[in-house]
């Protein structure tokens, strides 16, 4: 197993770089590719790898950053802790060094944390891990982008509260968090538990032992509470397995609410019938938009593409994956108008490129995005951009969107318990935060 995992590397590695060939004399910027597709969640790592990957060939096949090529190299993690980190001191350091480093997973994510101050290496954690990394004073180095796991929860209630008829309306419901029993399933508490206080709703949470197939007790627990809403906040097969046994209660699907990690082809294609009505977040919107089409006519037209095998063009995976691309390539091109246009930038060059990042609707048009994810504009101290979310429908089919276009919570609130928790984490680490004031 372990030289076919060095090979597998080499071979993915290679083919990465042989898919957008470069001018001799064309200046390089490198960027890592720490992913899984292979090991227990490889149908998501795939498909959103892949998308990554496209966006960065996209962007070579239309003359790179300013005439500066993107090159990348992929490492196969497995989604494995131990050999992300082993797969990211391989390889920051090759080709001049590594620009920005996007996991995909928690876990190496969590394990990079230390490493990033003194490597000087911007991280991008996109949908997952600490919400308080949003506060940028005390993680620089962390770019938890979009919106975290907090402004998730709280854009949930939000959505609840809309259709409901408005906030004080949810006071008196029950709403049941049905969570994945590890770290990131209580990811949500900090939040729900705020609102369930202020506002007054009954907050029932009931959690699933991984990997969550069995999950007869559970709903059982919910048919007799009965409540107004279920929030899924499910991984893996936990999510198709509570679909189904949804369906056998009788718990209608359109009132349960997924993450966003429950909330992809891979979760309800499994479940058939019984997933058709269900609800998810999402921080990508569904439908077409002119940037995919432009990768399938310059790439997978020509048979240059990068999913392979029975991997869905358009899926909720592969669209994040060229998200990450996206905010990616928009960070290097920032830098450049600051540092050097058509020059390579450095990694600590790249993070002011991430903290300077202006995705309005007149760029999100020019680069064929808008409408795919929501305005967005970070600083020093707001490393997510945004924090606003959309609802999705399953129709059996396609995801549909749901929701009257973006919806954001209470953000004042989610920021605070951001800085909250930072200032902890500061404490704990001993950590001076930035100030921002004194920063260009």
């Amino acid at each position: 197993m372990k030289h076919f995992y060095k090979l597998a590397t080499v071979l993915l590695s290679a083919s990465a770089l042989l898919a957008a060939p470069a001018c001799a004399d064309q200046p390089e910027q490198y960027i890592p590719v720490l992913s899984y597709r292979v090991g227990p969640f490889a149908a998501n790592g795939a498909s959103m790898f892949s998308g990554l990957i496209d966006y960065l060939n996209l962007t070579n096949a239309k003359g790179g950053i300013n005439g500066v090529r993107i090159t990348f190299e992929e490492c196969e993690t497995e989604y494995n802790t131990s050999r992300g980190v082993e797969c990211y001191e391989r390889l920051k350091d090759r080709q001049g060094g590594a620009s920005v480093i996007e996991t995909g997973s928690t876990g190496i994510a969590y394990a990079l944390l230390d490493r990033l101050p003194q490597d000087k290496l911007p991280m991008t954690t996109m949908g997952y891990g600490r919400a308080d990394a949003a506060d940028g004073r005390v993680f620089p180095w962390v770019f938890p982008l979009i919106s975290t796991y907090w402004s998730q929860a709280a854009a949930m209630v939000e959505y609840m509260a809309q259709q409901s008829g408005g906030m004080d309306r949810l006071k008196g419901k029950t709403i049941v968090d049905l969570y994945h029993d590890s770290a990131y399933g209580k990811e949500s508490f900090p939040v729900l538990d705020h609102y369930a206080k202020e506002i007054g709703f009954n907050l029932i949470k009931i959690a699933i032992p991984a990997p969550g197939i069995e999950q007869q007790a559970q709903w059982l627990q919910i048919r007799q509470a009965k409540p107004d809403y279920v929030i899924l906040w499910g991984f893996g097969v936990m999510n198709a397995a509570a679909m189904k046994a949804a369906a056998r209660v009788g718990y209608p699907r359109e009132k349960m609410i997924g993450s966003w990690w429950a909330g992809s082809e891979v979760d309800t294609v499994p479940a058939g019938d019984a997933a058709k009505g269900y609800l998810s977040m999402t921080f990508t919107a569904p439908g077409s938009f002119p940037v995919l089409e432009d990768i399938k006519g310059t790439l997978y037209d020509r048979g240059k593409g990068n999913l392979s095998g029975d991997a869905k063009f358009g899926s909720v995976s592969h669209v994040r994956g060229i998200v990450i691309g996206i905010l990616m390539t928009e960070a290097i091109r920032a830098a450049q108008q600051k540092y050097g246009i058509g020059r390579p930038v450095t990694a600590e060059q790249v993070r002011w490129g991430y903290e300077h990042l202006v995705l309005d609707e007149k760029r999100l048009g020019e680069i064929g995005a808008l409408g795919l994810i929501p305005p967005m504009k970070t600083s020093c101290a707001d490393h997510e951009g945004s924090g606003a979310a959309m609802v999705q429908e399953w129709d059996g089919t396609n995801f549909i969107p749901k929701s009257k276009g973006w919806v954001a919570g209470d953000r004042a609130l989610v920021r605070k318990l951001a800085e909250q928790s930072a200032a902890q984490y500061a404490a704990d680490k001993n950590i001076t935060p930035r100030d921002c004031g004194k920063e260009d």
